[in-house]
């Protein structure tokens, strides 16, 4: 009867596991679906789009790159400007939110308890609601064409600062603190030191949603920059979609798009192990 009931268990595992195999692949299959359509486009001309959907690749990916080069768009000067932006918001992001979290999380006094819900506050309110005063405080400060304004405030980030902030509850003992203070550390050499290598799997998972999202952001740059030479790549995107009928290929569009990406994914290949122990780490701790 025990060994009926451990081979019925046993079957019951090896189903589960099955099912959630194949519940995986087909998660799977539909996030690299859309990957793969866009880079099918990016191999047919504008008149092979338009009669629909083709499975295949084609044969003009050299011809759609060749016109997009040596069309309007400085796409070059474009992955340089969101490179910069999105690489200088990440860092900044990840140091000042993870010094933010270390500053609540290892220190007492007065206004904490007011400080860490105030923070969460923040959150809630949309970037929209604040946009038109902040196109104004940029324009009064002759900041208009700067990358200042986009790189800056990626600083106060309440997101990545609730993020660290969990993390570090659950991977900095604060006994660990204390005993770097009594050896004679400083502050800032503890928090260099010893906090950011602790804290690395958590600073690698931010830093690529940090930089995701500031490689994407399309709506307060648009507000911003208005030299072609300052634009970021989707803003130029935008552009090359919004062409008049006589200029408009779809082909360009889908190659652009295809090269935008692929800074995004040399990004997350340098970090993935991070990333991933990152998320194995919070979900378990959490």
């Amino acid at each position: 009867m025990e060994k009926k009931q451990e081979t019925n268990k046993g079957l019951g595992i090896h189903a589960r596991r099955a099912l959630a195999y194949v519940v995986l692949c087909i998660v799977t299959f539909f996030c690299l679906f859309w990957f793969y359509v866009l880079f099918i486009n990016a191999t047919r001309s504008n008149g092979e789009m338009q009669a629909g959907f083709s499975a295949l690749p084609s044969t003009h990916l050299i011809e759609n790159w060749t016109n997009l080069v040596h069309g309007s768009q400085p796409i070059f000067n474009g992955l340089i400007n969101s490179f910069v932006v999105a690489a200088l918001s990440a860092t900044l992001c990840v140091y000042f939110s993870t010094m933010t979290a270390y500053a609540i999380h290892a220190y007492d006094f007065k206004l904490k308890r007011f400080i860490y819900p105030f923070i969460l506050m923040i959150m809630m309110i949309p970037t929209q609601v604040t946009a038109l005063g902040f196109v104004k405080l940029v324009s009064g400060l002759g900041l208009e064409d700067s990358f200042i304004p986009l790189i800056v405030p990626s600083i106060a980030a309440p997101v990545t600062f609730f993020y660290m902030k969990q993390y570090m509850e659950s991977s900095l003992p604060l006994s660990l603190i204390e005993a770097a203070r009594i050896d004679g550390s400083g502050e800032f050499r503890t928090f260099n030191s010893i906090v950011l290598p602790l804290m690395k799997p958590a600073i690698a998972v931010q830093a690529i949603f940090t930089f995701v999202s500031s490689w994407n952001n399309y709506f307060i740059p648009a507000l911003v920059l208005h030299d072609d030479k300052k634009k970021t790549l989707p803003i130029l995107i935008a552009q090359l979609r919004a062409a008049d009928w006589l200029k408009f290929d779809m082909g360009q569009v889908y190659v652009m798009i295809a090269f935008s990406i692929f800074p995004v994914i040399v990004v997350y290949l340098i970090l993935s192990k991070h990333i991933v122990q990152g998320v194995a780490l919070g979900s378990v701790k959490g």
